[in-house]
């Protein structure tokens, strides 16, 4: 087994939180608390991996571990 780091992108709305995984396309998942949702979408990571290797889709995504949050000004 090989070790891999994805970028996760994880929200708060009014009914949790929502995380979705910025590598694998449609992989997301939610929790109530934010422990839930890290604990949840690192599952569907795994289960999305585990698929990929059933499918002998064996291309892992790379990607570059630099991110940049920021604000956009916009007029309405």
């Amino acid at each position: 087994m090989k070790d891999y780091q994805f970028r996760v992108l994880i929200e708060k709305d009014e009914n949790g939180y929502f995380a979705k995984c910025l590598d694998l396309e449609g992989c997301h998942s939610e929790g109530e608390t934010y422990e839930e949702v890290f604990a949840n979408i690192s599952e569907a990571i795994s289960l999305y991996l585990e698929d990929m290797k059933a499918d002998n889709e064996l291309f892992i995504p790379s990607f570059s571990t630099q991110i940049s949050l920021t604000t956009v000004p916009v007029t309405a």
